[in-house]
């Protein structure tokens, strides 16, 4: 289950420092939404509940501390104490149980529960699995399994990172996964999302920001700057690291209206996480040359449901063109011979401060169809973009 406070991904703790530096008086709230209708057995929120509140003794070690200060440099001593001092406060999360479906929110401070959802979804998984019991492949043959994915990206010359946290079969399951990986001679594995096992495993730990990131400041200064804003805020916390764009919260087409040249040279590239890869590479190499920027200096970090085959199509798509790397998440973390579940927890509202009051957050996508969120805010968000089709 959760057993260190470092078993979550990066991009939480990055995030966390840039709320707790620009808006730490900031409200939100987190909904669970089943995308794949999975139904849940009886005692299931029960049993969850217990292990969230298990989750409450957790804190950073001074060895973490220290391992943190000189692994990720960008975490400043301030950040450093409120993290330490920092406990999840199982209060901030509500479960309800109806039959066979679940409810799980999680609300208080931007600052506080921002960590939750990460962890929260690994734990809901990880519990499904143990109630439902499926039969699954012998630690043997999973362990083959991830050789066999971490040996085809090899021969392809794929740089990847592990970012399947969030809907892992098991704790156990993503340990073994990534000393699999290691014991591979010539593995092209080139981090972890997950800060606890890159401290056990002396790999890097590798993230930058969200859709929330973006969402939240939807709601401070409107969807049609929300892109912009974002970023901006973004690199007043981190001006030289941790820069990667996300493109896709309001499709890519509003983000590259936003994309100055400016902004565009100042971060090193962009995560690409849903629709066309190579459409979306054409799109971004074009916008570069036409900004006089030169692609071959930019990455497109991959991210979109990915799985081996999929990243050697689209290395094999980018290779001389522009830098490219592949976050591989559920596929490697949860390929044990069973139906991983289709879970998100994504930021529903937020209240950005003491004069505002709540608003829902919402996000698109650049896949028709799947947008999320709620749906009369769905509406007035496309509208904003100028959007048509299925909300």
């Amino acid at each position: 289950m959760i057993r260190s406070i470092l078993d979550n991904d990066l991009y939480k703790f990055t995030m966390q420092q840039a709320v707790c530096r620009l808006y730490s008086g900031a409200l939100a709230e987190y909904e669970l939404t089943n995308r794949g209708g999975t139904p849940f057995p009886g005692g299931f929120v029960r049993e969850v509940r217990e292990r969230v509140d298990a989750m409450a003794g957790l804190a950073l070690s001074p060895g973490q501390k220290c391992w943190l200060a000189e692994i990720c440099p960008f975490f400043t001593p301030d950040y450093l104490d409120f993290l330490s001092a920092y406990r999840f406060d199982p209060a901030e999360v509500s479960l309800a149980q109806e039959d066979e479906r679940i409810s799980v929110t999680v609300k208080g401070t931007w600052a506080r529960t921002i960590l939750w959802e990460v962890p929260l979804m690994a734990l809901i998984s990880e519990t499904y699995f143990d109630m439902t019991a499926p039969e699954i492949h012998s630690r043997q043959e999973i362990r083959e399994t991830n050789r066999s994915k971490a040996r085809r990206l090899a021969d392809q010359g794929v740089s990847f990172v592990d970012f399947g946290t969030r809907r892992r079969f098991s704790s156990a399951n993503h340990r073994h996964l990534v000393s699999d990986i290691l014991d591979l001679p010539g593995h092209t594995l080139a981090g972890t999302s997950n800060v606890h096992l890159a401290q056990e495993f002396n790999i890097p730990p590798i993230g930058t920001l969200a859709h929330e990131w973006i969402m939240f400041h939807s709601a401070l200064d409107g969807y049609a700057a929300a892109n912009a804003s974002a970023m901006r805020a973004w690199l007043s916390v981190y001006p030289d690291v941790l820069g990667i764009a996300l493109s896709d919260t309001y499709t890519t087409a509003a983000f590259l209206d936003v994309f100055t040249p400016d902004l565009a040279r100042r971060f090193t590239g962009v995560r690409q996480d849903s629709g066309d890869p190579c459409a979306f590479v054409e799109t971004f190499i074009r916008y570069y040359r036409d900004a006089g920027i030169d692609p071959a200096d930019k990455t497109i970090v991959f991210s979109d449901g990915l799985d081996p085959e999929r990243a050697v199509l689209i290395h094999r798509f980018c290779r001389g063109r522009v830098k490219d790397a592949y976050g591989i998440g559920t596929n490697l973390t949860n390929d044990v011979g069973t139906l991983p579940l289709n879970i998100v927890i994504k930021l529903s509202r937020c209240r950005p401060g003491k004069d505002r009051g709540w608003q829902s957050t919402v996000k698109l996508s650049d896949d028709p169809g799947k947008h999320t969120g709620d749906k009369a805010e769905l509406k007035r968000c496309t509208a904003a973009f100028g959007i048509k089709g299925k909300n």
